[in-house]
């Protein structure tokens, strides 16, 4: 296979105000790179009006007469990305330095057999500009591939989010499910006996909700379900936790909350609930709550299970005394308290 010549259908500019170095320059890069590859200029704001991206080199003279070699460089640069070479008549290193910091690719001065030279520099630099190109290509690449990478992680991140948001939520009143529910009071029931600090249960369930169901159908008890889950909500402290326990029984943990403070909580939702299902229940079925409480400071259970029945029998005491009403647990159990 016949290697690419990598000179066909360049594109080389020449901007040199003297006559004879531009032919001179001109001659020597047909020479090498082949007719109608050079194309030239001999003033700087005549270039500037060009679209130069048409160019693959700039070979420009550092003194031309309608504009400094450095402003001449800083224009070219902030309209076109292309390897710029400067050819100039002045052997001086600091102006050289100071335009290759510019942005200048390469600095030939017009002294002894400079011409030979050239084409040389030209092939160096447009090699170098290449390579920066394909670099500048690949770096793009694994920004794109990065950036697609992060949004998938944060795609799977988001899914698995929500898939343990399902898991952990009753489709139904959106409130927490009794698995998960008992997955957080064993962090709440341990950190509680460990920095000995209060943690609170209340029972919920509500009285009537079976004949009410029963004549109206499970639909305007699941909707009856769904407003009781918000009344919950709305009653609740941001760390609080609720869960719908099962049926129509709800459960909810106040964290450093004391019996009593619970109680205040329960006669706020029991109040609203009760005015709530005023507006909802025909009076023949309107529907009440009763509610049962436990706290770890005032009953002392041994272990996170206790704890909750505890508050369990308590609603079932306010169920035989005849519901509607809340009451505190006021068993106290002697054994060493403990996490599970």
């Amino acid at each position: 296979m016949e290697p690419v010549d990598q000179r066909v259908n360049m594109r080389i500019l020449v901007v040199e105000d003297d006559l004879d170095q531009r032919e001179l320059i001109k001659e020597t890069l047909v020479g090498h790179f082949g007719n109608e590859t050079v194309t030239c200029a001999e003033s700087g704001h005549e270039v500037l009006g060009w679209d130069l991206n048409q160019f693959d080199v700039i070979l420009t003279d550092f003194n031309l007469p309608d504009i400094t070699g450095m402003d001449f460089l800083g224009a070219i640069l902030k309209k076109v990305d292309r390897p710029v070479i400067v050819v100039t008549g002045e052997n001086i290193r600091q102006t050289a330095s100071e335009a290759i910091r510019a942005g200048a690719y390469d600095y030939i001065v017009k002294v002894g057999d400079y011409l030979f030279a050239i084409p040389l520099v030209v092939e160096k630099n447009l090699a170098a500009w290449k390579i920066k190109q394909e670099n500048k290509r690949l770096h793009e690449q694994q920004q794109q591939a990065m950036r697609e990478i992060a949004l998938k992680n944060q795609q799977l991140k988001d899914a698995l989010q929500k898939q343990e948001q399902m898991a952990a939520t009753d489709p139904l009143t959106n409130l927490y499910n009794r698995r998960h529910f008992n997955a957080v009071l064993e962090r709440y029931f341990a950190e509680s006996i460990r920095y000995n600090k209060d943690l609170a249960c209340i029972m919920c369930d509500l009285d009537g909700y079976k004949k009410l169901n029963d004549t109206m159908g499970h639909q305007f008890g699941d909707k009856i379900l769904q407003v009781t889950a918000k009344i919950i909500t709305w009653n609740m402290r941001v760390m609080d936790v609720a869960a719908r326990y099962g049926g129509d029984e709800f459960v909810i943990l106040l964290p450093h909350a004391s019996a009593q403070l619970a109680l205040n909580v329960g006669e706020r939702i029991h109040t609203q609930f009760v005015m709530q299902m005023k507006s909802l229940v025909p009076p023949e079925l309107l529907l009440t709550m009763s509610m049962g409480i436990s706290s770890v400071l005032h009953n002392k259970p041994a272990h996170s299970d206790m704890l909750v029945a505890l508050a369990d029998e308590a609603l079932y005491e306010a169920k035989h005394r005849g519901k509607n009403q809340t009451i505190i647990s006021e068993k106290v159990r002697s054994a060493p308290v403990t996490a599970k």
